[in-house]
């Protein structure tokens, strides 16, 4: 049996997730729509940044987003001018890092499927008088889905499995920002491997079944068959 401070975590980290997932559908999209489109000089550049979170270490991420989102950081400032309160600590805080470091989980196979799909279907939905906007809803969107799909899982599993940018940002507040990695952490420094082993043993399960879902139900995947 999990403990309630687990299922506090637990629950914490799933809430963290979901809000993620959601937001950088709605980011990420625009991004990788215009990444799979463009042929500007700065498509280098940009694919590049959104890709830096794979790369750097999570601590150094998590530094200069807490640098940026302190006191005298510009996005604090900006907040501070808003009226709001500080950012770091806070659960807000923890779903702005998780944004930026989720960030790739979601452009890069959208990009991908973007990619993919080619001028044809844009052609011809242009030549039934279709406006862009309309084409990218009713065409690019349905042949896309395997890439939303997979992009949306790819970025919420990821997001769960956050330590290193959640710790930094959020550190380790019980119902505020300690999630399950934290928690686990918790568990090993207090040398209580029973109770980490569960909760370690519920997030191997719940990625699994995850991920299972993602190949049973995923688009396409019966006519393949």
């Amino acid at each position: 049996m999990l403990s309630a401070d687990d299922l506090q975590a637990l629950g914490l980290t799933l809430r963290l997730a979901a809000i993620v997932t959601g937001l950088l559908l709605l980011l990420g999209t625009p991004l990788a729509w215009w990444l799979a489109r463009t042929r500007s000089a700065w498509k280098g550049p940009v694919a590049a940044l959104v890709a830096l979170p794979l790369v750097l270490p999570p601590t150094v991420l998590g530094f200069y987003l807490l640098l940026a989102m302190g006191p005298a950081g510009p996005v604090g400032q900006f907040v501070r001018e808003l009226g709001l309160g500080p950012l770091p600590f806070t659960f807000e805080g923890l779903v702005i890092a998780s944004v930026f470091y989720s960030l790739p989980f979601m452009v890069q196979p959208l990009q991908s499927a973007f990619e993919a799909i080619g001028e044809r279907p844009l052609e011809v939905a242009a030549t039934l008088r279709a406006s862009p906007l309309d084409a990218f809803f009713t065409v690019v969107v349905p042949l896309a889905a395997p890439g939303f799909l997979t992009a949306s899982v790819l970025t919420f599993a990821h997001t769960v499995g956050e330590f290193g940018v959640v710790l930094m940002i959020g550190g380790n507040l019980p119902g505020e920002t300690r999630v399950v990695s934290v928690q686990i952490y918790d568990h090993v420094e207090a040398m209580e491997y029973a109770q980490a082993h569960r909760l370690s043993a519920a997030m191997v399960a719940f990625s699994f079944l995850v991920l299972l879902a993602m190949q049973i139900w995923r688009p396409g995947a019966k006519r393949r068959a």
